[in-house]
């Protein structure tokens, strides 16, 4: 069945999110990583935008734009649910439980269900990378480095 009647699309969110320069895309805002350390531990040089899930799309996802500033780093948690991350500008490491491994532009890494996990920049330049997650997940929880 189409849906092609102006009702349908009335109440349909834009899809095309249009890219435009330095990592930045139309109509999306850029935010700060997370509000304050309590809600999963400690992060510097962090950034996000959420292209898709945001604005009433209709998706049991979001997808997610994070960006870490050179000696930045994402806090060290973990969640019930799981994460695809894709690297797309600059290089970095991304903690998967005990392993630690190298990510560069369009490498991809799942990060599977309650495994702690941490990305960091490496390079002189900014890590940009999407992360896909469910629409519905749990808050993240600090885990003690060892």
């Amino acid at each position: 069945m189409r849906r092609s009647s102006a009702k349908a699309r009335a109440g349909s969110p834009p899809a095309l999110r249009r890219f435009k320069s330095n990592f930045r895309w139309n109509g999306v805002e850029l935010e700060p990583y997370k509000i304050a350390t309590h809600r999963g531990g400690d992060f510097r040089g962090a950034s996000r935008q959420v292209l898709i899930g945001k604005q009433g799309e209709r998706v049991k996802f979001h997808l997610r734009y994070f960006e870490l500033q050179p000696g930045g780093f994402t806090s060290l948690e973990q969640h019930h649910h799981s994460h695809v991350v894709v690297g797309l500008r600059g290089t970095g490491r991304v903690r998967v439980g005990r392993r630690s491994y190298t990510l560069k532009p369009m490498d991809t890494i799942y990060i599977g269900p309650d495994t702690p996990h941490q990305l960091r920049a490496t390079g002189a330049a900014p890590f940009g990378f999407f992360c896909i997650v469910d629409a519905k997940r749990d808050r993240p929880r600090p885990v003690r480095s060892s």
